[in-house]
């Protein structure tokens, strides 16, 4: 079973917008909720390595983009809700992928790409950019 969840994908037209979210239903609560976490997010491209593309601390005061994503995608959190965010803008159909959040306890006060800093993940939600 997952421990997060992601929400909000689907199919869009070259320079379209979605906005992915991600929660945690699975993580024990309230002692342990998705607040304690920096949350990145990662993509799978068909015959593509997995590619770590944004995150964001705990806090949500440091925030971290890969290239080929910087400047049309934003990340952001509600911590109130217990929500991660992932606003995607001006889409293209190279950003045609599985789009999946994890949750990283490690990191105090940054965040990072490297998967393998994450111990929790979603079961993925994917992103159509086509005509």
């Amino acid at each position: 079973q997952s421990q997060l969840v992601e929400s909000g994908g689907g199919s869009v037209q070259p320079g379209g917008s979605l906005r992915l979210s991600c929660a945690a239903p699975g993580l024990a609560a309230p002692v342990v909720t998705l607040d304690y976490y920096a949350v990145a997010w990662f993509r799978r491209a068909p015959g593509k390595a997995r590619e770590g593309i944004s995150c964001i601390s705990s806090s949500g005061s440091s925030t971290n983009y890969a290239d080929s994503v910087k400047g049309r995608f934003t990340i952001s959190r509600d911590n109130a809700n217990y929500t991660v965010y992932l606003q995607m803008n001006s889409l293209k159909p190279e950003d045609t992928a599985v789009y999946y959040c994890a949750a990283d306890k490690t990191s105090v006060g940054f965040c990072t790409l490297m998967a393998a800093m994450h111990e929790y993940w979603g079961q993925g939600a994917q992103v159509t950019v086509s005509s």
